[in-house]
This record gives structure tokens, C-alpha cells and sequence, in this order.
């Protein structure tokens, strides 16, 4: 549910999408993991309370946002599910200036008259990714009978990403533009200060691309924000609590949300989870780490997984293969088919990070990808590197996905619009540096700790250094009166690292951790005995005692 999708053809970004990038922000939840920010503060250290001005008691008693909290959802048939949609002020300090995100919902009743308990909320995670599409993907029917039959299945494309009204773009309106704004990528780790002064000035071209496109969105786009208008969305739906899950980047949303309206949550599973108390550095180097190991137990555990698929006879072998590509395209790119630009080395490191999220269904691709490599042929690994599971076709002609009859983006914004809502979100909770020698300062670690994983993660938060800055800071939860929350972690989750799941936890009073020993981003959804403790919970508010684990 949390896997990156696969970028638009035809679409034509300023700045070229990379899956370094991609990855070390991509399911971290970005905003409150992969750049969590400002380098002063860290676990330990009582990271600020947030700045942001806190929520009222009952917002929905100011006179200034009751009509939006007062909102009636009017539903109707799109494409086998249920569609609406719902305003929400763009900010929340002048709600009353006319200015509005409109936010496409989608709901799938599978509740049984009887047995329904509300509706179950769900996030798929990013930043940027879309509810909506969550929804019309039939997420509902990848749910246990238990949950179906007790809740309707809801979900919504938060405040600018996807169909949104208005939504992020970070594209220039003109293809010259694009083309000039363009520049190469950053080596994996640039050395030379003409390699950095190229790598700050992409970085700095990607932001004034992103605020010439989306200005006046990118203040309001926030996580402190979006829980916001989870809360409206609650109201209208007519639930007096919220029952909630989120994966990844919606671990960040959920657990802002109990910091602000902690006596307003029923249920709230938090699987994929990101500490808000880590800083920037502690974040990129702790997924660097485990993008790094989780390449490691592909190499040993490949033959378990794919079988004679894979690329080597042995994990020496595997692991030499792609020690030889990192080698060759450091040197000189991979051709890839209809490029002229190649496969080079951050984009071996991305196709194998973006590889890494589940395991049953990548490794064998990935697997594929790297013997073609081998033998010359970086087209698979360029697709996987872009999002695709499998290397395209090239005789097959996609069909336009159907919009369900919810609203589309404005012309001038990508349908898939999640890169853009990724650095945008990342860069505004909480501010990076804005001297550029904090993260050549950085890189030396990054390294040492994590090697081209490291200092690829590192790279790819320049676009931050000259971002509008955000009011957030590291700190550690404050949700005092919420119910137990789950948390949900997996031993070997790359994306969001197993001790920011235990971490998260301990900081929620009450807090549980269900552990799902396994490789891959994410329990919810992969593994039955996970599921089945979930689930308990959803429905019956079941705890999950001290200690529990599931295995693979």
C-alpha cells in the first residue's frame, strides 16, 4: 500500500526525479522522519514542544470553523466505490479569508447494518500519496471480514497532493523552462567543490522551481495541518472518535493528530512508525542504515526468497555483483532503452533501495534487473528505480487511469503529483539547515555509518537548505489522555528503522508495539498473524501485551 508508483510519462518536472530521493524521503514520512530537521535537537535532549499554535479544546465550537466542522457529506457512485468531498480552510489561523483546500474522499461501505461500528480512516503514507487511490485499488477487500463487516473503509487525498483542489506542482508551465531549470544529479558523494557547488545549485533550481510553481500552497501543506482536517473529516463523517491506521508517512499524521486531539481517538494503529524526536542527521543516517543492511539480507537470504532466480550462486556472489555495478556506473552510466542519459550509480542505489519494500514481491525483479545489468543492460533497473515493479513494455499502450468521478487536478499539475507534496511536506515540518556546510559536514558520517546510502541521503536534503521555513522542531510525543495507540514495527523495515517503532511506543502513554520479525517496509497487510492482532484491536479495542511478536 506504501510502494512508490511509477511516475507519468510525458510529464515534465524541472527537476528529474530521482530514486535517491524518492527513497530516503519517500516512506519515511518524510516530513517527520527523513528530514525531521533542525540539527539542534535529538532523542534525549527533550526535543522543543512543537511551535505551531496548538489546537483549541473543540475547535469545532469556534465560530470561525463551524461551518466547516458543521459540513455534510453528500456521497455518491464513482468507479465501485462511494465518493464526496470535503472543504477545509487553507489556514487555520484566518479561516475565514476564503481561501480553501478542497480534499477528494473515498469511501468503500462495507459495513454490515448491525455490526457497524463507523468508518476505519486510513493513510497510505508518502508524504504525497494518494487515499483516494487507496480506495479505488480495492484496499477494503485486502482487509480481514472483521474489520469489513464493522467499518466503512475511508480515506482522502490530504491538503495539495493528488486531486486536491488546489494541489502542489513543481512543474514550470513551460517545457524550455523545464529543460534549462533541469541538472545533472549530484555524484553519490561529491568530493570536489565544484561538485558541490553543482549539487547546492540543483537543489536550490529544484526549490525556486517548486515555489515558482506552487507559492502560495507551500506554508499550509504541513502535518499539523492535514491532522487538522482529519479532525473535520471525523465531523463529518459523524464520528464522535476516530478509528485510525497509517502506514509510514501516515504514522506522522496519525501521530499528530493524538497531539492534538488526543480524547478524540478511538483506535489508532501506527505501522511503518517515525520518531518525531530525531533530527534530520539522526533520520538519514538511521534509514541509510537500513536501506544498507536490508541490501545485505537480500544478498543473503535471495536464494529463500526467489530461489534459482537469483543473481549469484551464493550471497559472495550477489553481493560482488553489485559491488562490480556500483563500480561501473560510477564510471560511465548503463545504457537503458529510450535514454540518453543511462542508469548511473544513484540510480543502481535507488532501483536497489525502492527494491527492498516487500521482499516477497520485489526481490525476484529485482533479481532480473541486475542480471540484465550485468550482462550490460540497465533498462530494468532504470524502471525500478523510477517506481516500476517491472520494466515497461515497450509495445504496450497504458490506459489512462479511471478517476473514479472524483474531481481531476487542475491541467497544469500532474496527475500523480507525489514528488512535488514529498519535498514540499519534508521540507516545511521542520527546518533544515541553511548553511550548506552542515551537510558537507554531514557526509563524512553518513559514510563511515552507511556508505553510498549514506551520503546519497544526505544529498538528496539540499532541496531544503532554501525552503520556506516550517514552526516544528524534533520533540517527543505529547498526547496526554489519548487511548493505547498500536505501533507496529518490522524487525527490518529499511524505510522507517524497527528502533523508531519501539522508540514511538514508549513515548505514547499507554503506547503498544506488536513486532513483525521480517524483511520489507510495513506489517499491516503482509502477514496474518499481524493482521489478525490489528484487527482485535480495530474492532474490539483488543490489547497487545508487552513483548508480542509475529514472524514471517
Amino acid at each position: 500500500m506504501i510502494l512508490p508508483r511509477t511516475d507519468h510519462p510525458g510529464e515534465f518536472l524541472v527537476f528529474r526525479t530521482t530514486a535517491r530521493r524518492r527513497v530516503l524521503a519517500l516512506a519515511l514520512a518524510v516530513l517527520g522522519t527523513t528530514s525531521l530537521a533542525a540539527c539542534t535537537t535529538g532523542p534525549g535532549q527533550d526535543g522543543n514542544r512543537p511551535r505551531a499554535s496548538a489546537a483549541p479544546a473543540d475547535p469545532a465550537a469556534r465560530p470561525d470553523l463551524r461551518r466547516f466542522y458543521g459540513q455534510k457529506l453528500s456521497w455518491r457512485p464513482c468507479g465501485g466505490v462511494q465518493c464526496a468531498s470535503l472543504t477545509v480552510p487553507m489556514d487555520y489561523a484566518r479561516p475565514g479569508d476564503g481561501r480553501t483546500f478542497v480534499l477528494p474522499l473515498a469511501r468503500a461501505a462495507t459495513a454490515v447494518k448491525g455490526k457497524r461500528l463507523g468508518s476505519l480512516v486510513l493513510n497510505p503514507g508518502g508524504p504525497g500519496e494518494s487515499g483516494v487511490k487507496l480506495v479505488e485499488d480495492g484496499v477494503a477487500e485486502d482487509l480481514g471480514r472483521g474489520v469489513r463487516e464493522r467499518f466503512d473503509v475511508v480515506s482522502f487525498d490530504p491538503r495539495g497532493v493528488g486531486r486536491s483542489t488546489p494541489a502542489l506542482t513543481c512543474l514550470t508551465g513551460n517545457r524550455a523552462e523545464a529543460e534549462e531549470a533541469a541538472v545533472d544529479e549530484a555524484p553519490l558523494l561529491p568530493r570536489t567543490d565544484a561538485e558541490r557547488t553543482a549539487a547546492l545549485a540543483g537543489a536550490r533550481s529544484q526549490a525556486a522551481a517548486c515555489r515558482k510553481a506552487s507559492g502560495p500552497l507551500l506554508p499550509h501543506v504541513g502535518t499539523q495541518d492535514a491532522a487538522r482536517d482529519l479532525d473535520v473529516l471525523r465531523a463529518a463523517l459523524g464520528e464522535r472518535r476516530l478509528t485510525y491506521v497509517g502506514w509510514s508517512y501516515g504514522t506522522s499524521l496519525g501521530t499528530s493528530y493524538a497531539e492534538q486531539f488526543p480524547r478524540r481517538v478511538r483506535a489508532m494503529v501506527l505501522d511503518g512508525a517515525v520518531d518525531p524526536s530525531l533530527d534530520w542527521r539522526q533520520r538519514v543516517l538511521g534509514q541509510s542504515t537500513g536501506f544498507r543492511d536490508a541490501v545485505e539480507e537480500y544478498a543473503a537470504s535471495c536464494a529463500d526468497v526467489v530461489g534459482e532466480g537469483c543473481p549469484g550462486a551464493s550471497p559472495e556472489e550477489i553481493r560482488a555483483l553489485i559491488d562490480r555495478l556500483l563500480e561501473r556506473t560510477r564510471r560511465e552510466p548503463l545504457p537503458v532503452d529510450g535514454s540518453e542519459d543511462g542508469l548511473d550509480a544513484a540510480g543502481l542505489v535507488g532501483a536497489l533501495s525502492l527494491s527492498m519494500y516487500t521482499p516477497e514481491a520485489q526481490w525476484e525483479g529485482l533479481s532480473e534487473a541486475l542480471r540484465a545489468a550485468d550482462d550490460g543492460d540497465g533498462t530494468r533497473l532504470a524502471a525500478l528505480a523510477a517506481g516500476d515493479e517491472e520494466a515497461p513494455d515497450a509495445d504496450a499502450e497504458g490506459d489512462a487511469p479511471d478517476a473514479g468521478g472524483v474531481a481531476e487536478p487542475a491541467s497544469d499539475v500532474p496527475e500523480d503529483n507525489s514528488e512535488a507534496a514529498l519535498i514540499a511536506v519534508n521540507c516545511l515540518d521542520v527546518p533544515h539547515p541553511r548553511d550548506p556546510r552542515a551537510y558537507w559536514d554531514a557526509l563524512a558520517p553518513a559514510r563511515e555509518a552507511a556508505g553510498d546510502y549514506g551520503t546519497s541521503g544526505v544529498t538528496s536534503e539540499l532541496v531544503c537548505e532554501d525552503w520556506p521555513a516550517g514552526t516544528q522542531r524534533p520533540h517527543r510525543v505529547d498526547a496526554a489522555g489519548v487511548p493505547p495507540v498500536l505501533v507496529v514495527g518490522t524487525t527490518g523495515d529499511p524505510a522507517t528503522p524497527y528502533d523508531e517503532a519501539v522508540s514511538l511506543a514508549r513515548q505514547f502513554p499507554g503506547g503498544m508495539l506488536l513486532s513483525f520479525d521480517a524483511p520489507g517496509h510495513t506489517g499491516y497487510g503482509r502477514d496474518a498473524c499481524v493482521d489478525r492482532k490489528v484487527e482485535a484491536y480495530l474492532v474490539s479495542l483488543t490489547k497487545v501485551r508487552p513483548g508480542t511478536r509475529c514472524a514471517s
